[in-house]
């Protein structure tokens, strides 16, 4: 037997096909089976492979293969009202565009490489201090919006939002990070000097914090030196001339600071956490800005966002 299947790793290691001195090759294998092996690769590899030989086409585009890449749970996510005409054509679906579940609070996506889950909370599923008062916030639809409402905030001088997935909905053996899906309206204030405390944690558990700025511009107005001007109850910062440069930002560099994600939004990294696929409980994530006491306002929250670290 161990002679036998050196032959045959030998044969199919060498590219030869067919039988050769009583050896097999790969593909002279039953199609099903040559699937069940693509099926213990990714996404990636199938695809790589499908350029091999028309065997390994079809049998890289089999629903075997391409189930073995969706989450278990695919099917109870699924809206009835969509349909495919197979796995694959699915898979891609899932990651191209997004679905909405939970009655509309979440959405799904696949990372394209991995196929992992990709969740976003909107702001309607977010615990928000003083959400539904119209004096600090309001509620509004935008078409920008994956969700049928976003959080517009008004005026707040405690800007408290935190957020809870099951840790179960995640994909195990991953780890994720979770990000503050956002905008700045232009007449955004209260941002530019004073830093959010952000956390990712099991809900219940201490879990590690650092400080970020929500004010989009910080980052590049590091390089001047900005004097903060007070105006009544409301703090806003104005250029007063460009002056010598100031030291370097604090400690954290550039994930400090709102990136701009390919649609359109701003995002912040709140942390990361390892799904090992043991944990029972929740994940929560938080934004908090309690310590300065001014008041601020003008973002537009759309969610918090989990997904796969890259």
């Amino acid at each position: 037997m161990k002679s036998e299947v050196s032959e045959m790793g030998s044969s199919v290691g060498g590219g030869g096909g067919g039988n050769k001195h009583g050896s097999l090759s790969l593909t002279d294998l039953p199609q099903d089976c040559i699937a069940t092996v693509f099926s213990f690769t990714s996404p990636r590899d199938a695809c790589r492979l499908s350029l091999v030989s028309t065997t390994f086409k079809s049998a890289s585009e089999s629903d075997a293969v391409w189930e073995s890449f969706l989450p278990s749970d695919h099917q109870a996510s699924i809206p009835s009202s969509l349909s495919f005409s197979s796995k694959k054509e699915l898979y891609l679906s899932l990651c191209e565009n997004h679905i909405l579940i939970d009655g509309g609070r979440k959405s799904l996506q696949l990372e394209r490489v991995s196929g992992k889950k990709v969740y976003m909370l909107s702001a309607r599923d977010l615990f928000i201090v003083w959400g539904d008062t119209p004096t600090y916030w309001r509620w509004i639809s935008i078409p920008e919006s994956r969700f049928e409402e976003v959080a517009e905030l008004i005026n707040v001088c405690w800007l408290e939002i935190r957020g809870k997935i099951a840790i179960s909905m995640l994909s195990p053996m991953t780890r994720y990070k979770a990000c503050l899906v956002f905008k700045a309206t232009a007449g955004a204030y209260g941002f530019d000097f004073q830093p959010a405390e952000v956390s990712v944690s099991i809900a219940g558990a201490e879990g590690c914090k650092r400080t970020v700025y929500l004010d989009a511009a910080r980052g590049l107005r590091q390089r001047y030196q900005i004097v903060p001007r007070r105006i009544g109850l409301f703090s806003r910062s104005r250029f007063l001339g460009l002056q010598a440069p100031v030291p370097p930002a604090p400690a954290g560099g550039d994930d400090q600071y709102p990136k701009t994600r390919g649609d359109g939004w701003l995002e912040i990294e709140l942390g990361e956490f390892f799904n090992d696929g043991s944990i029972d409980g929740e994940l929560e994530m938080s934004v908090m800005e309690v310590d300065g006491g001014h008041w601020k306002g003008g973002l537009i929250v759309q969610g918090i966002e989990i997904r796969p670290c890259l």
